[in-house]
């Protein structure tokens, strides 16, 4: 279209009520164009992204801007009818993702301030619900007892109790993946693997965590479950159940069994696997029959939101859930900070003001926690919610509370994961990411979810059904195959009670056995509320205060032992290095588990084969739904260090597409490093057109990069040349931290870098130190995740006593092997670089020598070189760690003291 063209504003632009000022563009609008709105023209002053919005009437310095009758903003100058409305946010996010037309030289107004909402409880009156039908809708599920609901899917759960067991209940799932197929009324075996209970104290969010895990056992899709814990591990099978029966869940309704991996990982994947297979055959026999839908909870989410998210999807699914509740069913809206800004409106109908109250409590409550922790609940809005027209949290609220249709009452508040009891609409409490989210209105008895997106989120929970409400027509065409319905039919003119109905009728068919398109691709995951680290704001300021360490290296003391020890190497990026192996790694978390379809993918097809040992995939939780400052600076220098790392022969980045730390962020960020962009491999779910369509992106760039590669061939060289990470868990005796004390001087003495972690057995041992340090006490010469540039003994800072967390930060500092002496259950193994795991404590080998690669036995004064020995077989890629081989993997990262989910 030609930019000087007259067209009519229905054509070009949307006003979600008619008393504002901001219209919502709904194709991108070149600048020059010319719109007719009613007897008025107005121009349009610079190019305006889809999405974005610009000015229909003239708007004087100080006023209000307005969307959906309420203010986002307030202009700093005064703006012409059609001008583009930028803030400072909007002007840098756009510069970041190079949009390529010119932009306002500066910002036209502020965003409006988050005022606390003051409830006048003198004008206050109650609500009364939409009423019922007279006859009421139905579907096809599953009956259960106990008051435990109607289930719409039917599965045996293989629940982790903590993230300690989360890959043992993955490993259990993959060994199970077929068993549905001879029963007809079995769903399948589906594990639930979280990040949270896995340090070794006591969490801080620990009631929030018992009633999520008991919520999951009772769920109503849930036929049988098995939930797995391990010794000495902060958080129990047996709090879980005595949580449970305490408050009174229908535990005895469900066939379940609580086990403890006090054996080999083989042998305690073979026990459960008999446990799980002597449930298919009930579990299978069951039958859904016809049920009233009372039995249908929904849990309203919304991610990757955009401008048209509170115009079509959000109205769309709330209007279907207004017909779930006059059909007496449930509904839960949830994402406390994405309502801070819309309490007026979420407050217009509710029925008492004790409802009122708390809902507002939760409010400053989590206002309260994200302060503490340095941050505000403006932080929410994603890079990817910018790109796509969420200014900022105001306007991001506004839209996001059309989930609640203006009929609809508030009946009750509840906390995350509390059970929805009666039928009604619920607010529960939980941060704005998105999975951390689903997983509390999940716990919460929620047997269907309506997730609403703009840039087309294509995540998934394991037994629970999600229909995808997606934005606009454009995006639903470029990924239908991942998308249920298209709400943009909407902007395009099907009225909404029409479209409403089809989705309707779509979702009793869900409900009663179809599968949606996010079950078709097989793929999901599950996120519980990460616990915050602060409980108070009493040492925020020293915490933003601590210093950076240096990266220098410590002075060393002791005497290299003797010993010749060289190891086969490769040729890497870096020079020599231990391995070479092709990397996929997520931007964030909704990008995770197709990064790992297509690692497996690719190493099944031999893509790499002389060339790379096998690809990666390094799923985590980071990049979204999480605030910035600390907690971004560490997942940054983090992703950086493995996209870096020695062992990476190519490195592919994987957005998701709507996510704060996207590819142009990570691009930038390179840049700013020192590290060419060009030389990595760039891919988008969203904008590539989904998961086929981005599997084969990922697929070509690897061909092109690997066509220029040499064969992998081997090399001898020195220890100068070893980046080794150096760990100790439970119990350490003299001798085996003078064995490792050895292992570090050699390496160190050689010229080769070792790095510890701040927390650990092996720094609280004074046999260690004193051979290493003369018994000084060590600082910390690595942030964690930070690259050991400099060779020597580093001690890298450990926020937390996660091992996993723990694993991740050495890995991106460059170590291509690790080795740990535990005492006690075997370590999760690293998902990249090979753990080494030891053990000179009889007990521990007694109970798990099948899961060590070495026993220290005998003469102590040998055990150095047995270890050495060992580190040499692993580098030369000789011998494959036994629990990395079996699958006990992980890979997650800390958000440190001052990170909190948003």
């Amino acid at each position: 279209m030609d930019a000087y063209e007259r067209v009519g504003f229905e054509d070009v632009g949307r006003l979600p009520d008619p008393r504002d000022n901001a219209a919502i563009a709904v194709r991108t609008l070149k600048a020059g164009m010319r719109v007719m709105c009613g007897e008025d023209e107005i121009v349009i002053r610079h190019t305006v992204l889809e999405g974005h919005r610009f000015a229909v009437r003239a708007i004087r310095r100080g006023e209000p801007l307005l969307s959906w009758g309420l203010p986002f903003g307030e202009a700093v100058r005064g703006i012409p009818p059609g001008g583009y409305l930028c803030n400072e946010k909007i002007l840098r996010v756009l510069k970041e993702r190079r949009v390529g037309f010119g932009l306002p030289r500066e910002a036209n107004f502020t965003d409006a301030p988050l005022l606390p909402y003051r409830l006048d409880e003198e004008r206050f009156r109650p609500a009364e619900q939409v009423p019922l039908h007279r006859d009421r809708a139905t579907f096809y599920g599953y009956r259960r007892g106990g008051g435990r609901g109607v289930g719409t899917r039917n599965y045996v759960v293989v629940l982790g109790i903590t993230s300690r067991t989360g890959s043992f209940a993955k490993a259990l799932e993959r060994r199970m993946g077929d068993v549905a197929e001879g029963h007809p009324g079995l769903d399948g075996v589906v594990a639930v693997a979280h990040t949270e209970g896995g340090e070794d104290r006591t969490p801080n969010n620990l009631d929030l965590l018992l009633r999520t895990l008991a919520g999951f056992m009772v769920h109503p899709n849930v036929g049988a479950v098995l939930a797995v814990d391990e010794p000495g591990s902060p958080v129990t099978g047996e709090m879980v159940r005595r949580y449970a029966w305490q408050e009174g869940y229908p535990l005895g309704d469900v066939p379940h069994r609580f086990m403890t991996l006090d054996c080999p990982f083989e042998t305690g994947l073979r026990r459960a696997e008999k446990i799980a297979a002597g449930w298919l055959g009930e579990v299978g026999r069951a039958r859904r029959t016809e049920e009233l839908l009372s039995g249908l909870r929904v849990a309203l989410q919304c991610g990757g939101s955009d401008a048209f998210s509170g115009v079509s999807a959000n109205p769309l699914a709330g209007w279907v859930a207004k017909e779930v509740l006059r059909n007496g069913g449930s509904a839960n809206l949830a994402e406390t900070d994405e309502l801070i800004g819309a309490e007026e409106y979420v407050l217009s109908r509710v029925r008492d003001l004790d409802v009122a109250r708390r809902f507002l409590s939760m409010v400053e409550r989590f206002e309260e926690r994200a302060a503490w922790h340095g941050h505000t609940a403006e932080g929410n809005p994603s890079g990817g919610n910018n790109l796509r027209g969420l200014y900022n949290i105001s306007i991001k609220s506004i839209g996001a509370a059309r989930k609640k249709d203006p009929e609809v009452r508030l009946d009750e508040v509840v906390e995350y994961g509390e059970r929805m009891d009666a039928p009604g609409f619920y607010f529960m409490d939980s941060p704005g990411n998105d999975l951390e989210s689903v997983a509390g209105q999940v716990a919460s008895g929620a047997n269907m979810i309506f997730f609403t997106t703009g840039n087309g989120s294509i995540t998934n929970f394991p037994f629970v059904p999600t229909i995808k409400f997606v934005t606009t027509t454009g995006r639903y065409r470029l990924l239908e195959d991942e998308m249920d319905v298209n709400a943009g039919a909407y902007l395009d003119g099907t009225p909404m009670e029409e479209l409403g109905r089809r989705t309707f009728d779509l979702t009793l068919r869900v409900a009663s056995g179809e599968r949606t398109a996010g079950e078709r691709a097989g793929h999901s995951q599950v996120s519980i509320w990460r616990e915050w680290r602060q409980t108070g704001p009493g040492n925020l300021d020293r915490l933003l205060d601590s210093p950076t360490p240096d990266g220098e290296p410590l002075a060393v003391v002791g005497s290299r032992p003797s010993g010749g020890w060289t190891y086969e190497a490769v040729r890497g990026g870096r020079g020599p290095a231990a391995d070479r192996v092709g990397l996929i790694m997520p931007t964030s978390l909704c990008s995770g588990q197709i990064a790992l379809r297509i690692a497996q993918k690719l190493d099944e097809s031999g893509l790499g084969e002389g060339k790379l040992s096998r690809f990666v995939a390094l799923p985590h939780t980071e990049g979204c739904g999480v605030s910035g400052g600390s907690s971004e600076e560490i997942y940054a220098r983090t992703v950086l260090g493995y996209l870096a790392h020695p062992l990476v022969g190519a490195a592919l980045l994987l957005e998701h597409g709507c996510e704060k730390t996207h590819n142009d962020y990570f691009r930038a960020l390179l840049s700013s490093r020192g590290l060419d962009p060009e030389a990595f491999g760039w891919a988008s779910i969203q904008l590539d057109g989904g998961i086929e369509r981005v599997t084969r992106r990922v697929e070509e760039w690897f061909e092109a990069a690997l066509a220029g590669m040499g064969e992998m061939e081997g090399f001898e060289v020195g220890l100068e040349n070893l980046r080794l990470g150096l760990h100790a868990a439970g119990h350490l005796s003299e001798g085996a931290a003078l064995a490792l004390a050895g292992v570090t001087l050699a390496v160190v003495g050689a010229g080769g870098t070792v790095v510890v972690p701040g927390r650990g057995a092996l720094l609280e041992s004074r046999a260690y130190r004193r051979a290493v340090l003369g018994d000084v006490r060590p600082r910390i010469t690595l942030a964690y995740g930070q690259v050991a540039e400099n060779p020597g003994l580093h001690v890298m800072e450990t926020p937390t006593t996660h091992w996993v967390e723990t694993a991740t930060g050495m890995g991106a500092t460059g170590v291509e092997v690790m080795l740990a002496h535990v005492a006690g259950r075997p370590l999760q193994a690293h998902r990249m670089v090979p753990l080494v795991q030891v053990s000179s404590d009889p007990g521990t080998v007694e109970r798990y020598v099948e899961d060590l690669d070495a026993v220290l036995a005998g003469e102590a004064g040998r055990w150095t070189e047995s270890l050495m020995e060992a580190i040499m077989l692993v580098a030369s890629r000789r011998y494959l760690p036994k629990l990395f081989g079996r699958g006990n993997v992980a890979f997650q990262l800390t958000r440190g003291l001052l990170g909190v989910s948003l």
